[in-house]
């Protein structure tokens, strides 16, 4: 009897302790999910020659104030032509006039780098599937074989391109289409497993004609249309290095974003040249935050990144935004920079897991 009353003791005695243990763990998640500034819905870890970061350097760079990001390499590989070059070897794709062409191990590079991290920094990416060529009917069977090589790993594909300013003429083969069935082929395969999409797609060709309509705009819209249960992130709110926004930019986002056929658009707001836009002038960001405070689920912060060497050279594009920032009402920035990336890829994460396990046992 007195050794069940000693059990007793010990077992209240470590109760509260055990309480404690737990209360000091959530009271350390929240102030660390209050230190974050930002979800990152655009980072690339690698560049055009598949050179990069590692990604536990890479962890070190993040810090306190990022909390997750959704990662991929670039998709593309810049060929070094000794006979364009010679031994100068190009790092970047306007650098030479030496053609591009997909390069489909990327997918197995970032799905390595993920696994080898810990399952706590496992838990701060959502890694991207982007080696894939979208002018090819056989893309969905890349896709589906990254899952089914790595499956737990993958929440979604791209960053991929299809019209994009001085790369989609140098892409060796076949010009990406907005019309073509190979990219129906892959939104519609996005959309049975539940992979979220994030497409680079120019609104406009380069140096367009002043008041001419944006020639890719109505595309876009019908290629939304003709997936309704894609999740669709717009990269960079369809701005360039030299597209820039045309007079009615915002405009012709807020049509997309009031009509309810387009409720799983989305649109990312990385790059330092969209931020360069942004902040242009006073009455730049002024229109860009009224948007963004009538329409606070609908859009993500991102950096673009490349390979960044540095915290500094990571959170650039951030510190760039400021005077945004100060614009937007205070929720709307809190989903803008956090919790709009958490929503998205939360589900993204789910429906994938879940899928992969109907389809490949997986856990």
């Amino acid at each position: 009897m007195s050794r069940s009353i000693d059990k007793l003791r010990i077992a209240f005695a470590v109760i509260p302790l055990i309480v404690a243990g737990l209360l000091g763990w959530s009271v350390r998640a929240r102030v660390q999910a209050q230190a974050e500034e930002f979800n990152d819905s655009h980072f690339h870890l690698t560049n055009y020659i598949q050179e990069g970061t590692n990604i536990h350097d890479f962890l070190t760079i993040m810090g306190s104030k990022v909390g997750r990001v959704a990662l991929f390499g670039i998709p593309l590989q810049q060929q070094w032509s000794y006979r364009v070059d010679g031994n100068r070897a190009p790092k970047y794709y306007l650098n030479t006039d030496a053609p591009l062409y997909y390069y489909s191990f990327t997918d197995a590079s970032i799905a390595m780098a993920y696994k080898s991290l810990s399952k706590d920094q496992q838990a701060r990416f959502d890694p991207m599937i982007t080696g894939f060529n979208p002018t090819d009917m056989y893309a969905v069977d890349h896709i589906r074989r990254v899952l089914a090589t790595f499956p737990g790993v993958f929440t979604g594909i791209g960053e991929f391109s299809i019209h994009k300013e001085f790369v989609s003429a140098k892409v060796a083969g076949e010009v990406a289409s907005l019309q073509d069935p190979a990219l129906d082929r892959i939104l519609d395969f996005a959309a049975e497993v539940g992979l979220v999409v994030l497409m680079h797609n120019d609104v406009d060709v380069p140096f367009a004609r002043e008041g001419s309509p944006p020639a890719y705009l109505d595309q876009m819209k019908s290629l939304f249309r003709r997936h309704p249960n894609t999740k669709i992130i717009w990269a960079h709110t369809g701005v360039g290095r030299v597209v820039r926004p045309i007079k009615d930019h915002a405009a012709n986002l807020g049509q997309i974003l009031c009509d309810p056929a387009f409720d799983q658009v989305y649109f990312d707001i990385s790059w330092d040249e969209v931020a360069k836009y942004v902040v242009s002038s006073p009455e730049a960001t002024r229109i860009t935050a009224a948007l963004m405070n009538r329409y606070p689920d609908r859009f993500l912060f991102g950096t673009d990144e490349v390979a960044p060497a540095s915290h500094a050279a990571y959170v650039k594009v951030f510190q760039e935004y400021e005077p945004l920032w100060k614009l937007l009402d205070p929720a709307t920035s809190l989903k803008v920079r956090r919790t709009n990336y958490e929503r998205v890829f939360d589900e993204a994460r789910h429906k994938v897991r879940t899928w992969e396990g109907t389809h490949f046992g997986a856990n």
